[in-house]
């Protein structure tokens, strides 16, 4: 489930729990299907997907000097939020920060001196406060830290308030570096890659497991792990799909959801097209929800609250008779997510969070029309924050049939 915490300056954290093998809903979700169509028979990926190439060689990892101004950003960030130190255990931030993957490790990062590493365990994460001299104050605690050591900390360090660590490690993640954002870029890109020689390969008959495991074999092929989720006709309108078995029908809507990991750093787009020729019906739904992504993406301007994104999309979806506000038909899910090392990570772009939008923020840009027991319609682009505006990553979807630009 998401996650929200609010801070004194009005700004909204939320974010969903993610880690360095893709483990989302997604991912969840295509493991549900193969163990509901376990006894089918997938078949071999098409020609078009065995035909794809390595595209993730040659992605340059974040250098030790980055990390190092990531640290003393931190720093920075502790002294603004009176915290003494911030503990962290075994996630993307401790990524972040360290470049390294420790499991069952914690890495305590102190206002003044050298971090420290320690085995992920209360009673220890107290001594080593105490050797950092670190006896009363307040400590921040990443939010993938087990409630048993919070829990533990607070009873072992009595002298000592256990707080969030998200102003830091939230203030730190939401802006990328241009660095980060060359990673993303080619996870954007093999992703794409993907899609193409997926879509491309559509037969009727087909089931929504089969295409799903196309696209993990595509992704393999372009030397990255990844997964997807795969919707046909109705169940298209289901925002994280069905594991329903599905075979794929002339004039059924097909719709696709995932992303790749590039350098832990992630993508996630959506495409929504039609097997076969689209009514009008289904054309005017995607025209109205390529529609609703423009105005989101126009909205996303420096200085601009997340909220007023979301607005922007949700008001021409509901300006065409859909809803109001979540109700179905219509959009029943915020306009988007951050994204970085996370799938899902701070901050969202949706009603009630007023976190102004900066240069280097990065969104998922979904809206998305979910009409029950018809069909759904959902582009997803992510885009950046400039200066000048939003700029996406990938070339938006120019019609219902040609997914891609």
């Amino acid at each position: 489930m998401a996650q929200k915490e609010s801070f004194t300056d009005g700004v909204i954290f939320t974010r969903r729990r993610g880690d360095a093998e893709f483990m989302n809903r997604r991912v969840f979700l295509a493991t549900a299907i193969a163990g509901v169509a376990g006894a089918q028979q997938v078949s071999e990926p098409p020609p078009a997907v065995k035909a794809l190439k390595p595209m993730a060689e040659g992605a340059p990892p974040i250098t030790d000097a980055e990390r190092a101004g990531r640290v003393e950003k931190a720093r920075r960030l502790m002294r603004e939020n009176r915290l003494d130190a911030i503990y962290l255990e075994n996630g993307t931030s401790m990524y972040y920060f360290t470049g390294k993957r420790q499991v069952g490790q914690a890495w305590i990062l102190p206002g003044k001196g050298e971090p420290v590493w320690l085995e992920a365990d209360a009673a220890k994460a107290a001594a080593a406060l105490k050797d950092l001299k670190i006896a009363t104050g307040r400590v921040g605690l990443e939010e993938q830290v087990r409630f048993a050591t919070f829990d533990g900390l607070r009873k072992a360090a009595g002298q000592i308030e256990c707080v969030s660590a998200m102003p830091v490690t939230a203030g730190c993640r939401m802006i990328k570096s241009p660095a980060e954002l060359v990673l993303m870029q080619r996870a954007n890109d093999i992703t794409i890659e993907c899609y193409k020689a997926v879509l491309s390969s559509l037969r009727e008959g087909m089931t929504q497991r089969e295409l799903s495991a196309w696209i993990s074999a595509g992704y393999r092929a372009l030397g990255v792990g990844g997964a997807a989720m795969a919707s046909f006709g109705k169940y298209t309108a289901f925002p994280h799909g069905s594991i329903e078995p599905q075979q794929l029908r002339e004039g059924d809507i097909v719709l696709i959801d995932d992303g790749c990991s590039v350098e832990g750093y992630q993508s996630d787009i959506t495409r929504t097209t039609v097997f076969g020729k689209p009514t009008k019906r289904q054309i005017d739904v995607w025209n109205l929800e390529r529609k609703a992504q423009d105005a989101a993406l126009n909205a996303a301007k420096v200085g601009a609250t997340c909220e007023s994104v979301d607005a922007a999309a949700r008001k021409v979806i509901t300006d065409a008779g859909f809803g109001p506000g979540y109700k179905v038909p219509g959009l029943p899910h915020r306009t988007g997510h951050g994204i970085g090392l996370d799938g899902h990570e701070w901050t969202y772009l949706v009603k009630g969070n007023k976190t102004k939008l900066a240069p280097g923020m990065c969104f998922s840009d979904e809206p998305m029309i979910a009409i029950y027991g018809e069909f759904g319609i959902r582009l997803e682009d992510c885009m950046y924050i400039t200066d000048s505006g939003a700029r996406t990553f990938t070339r938006q979807s120019p019609a219902i049939d040609q997914p891609f630009g």
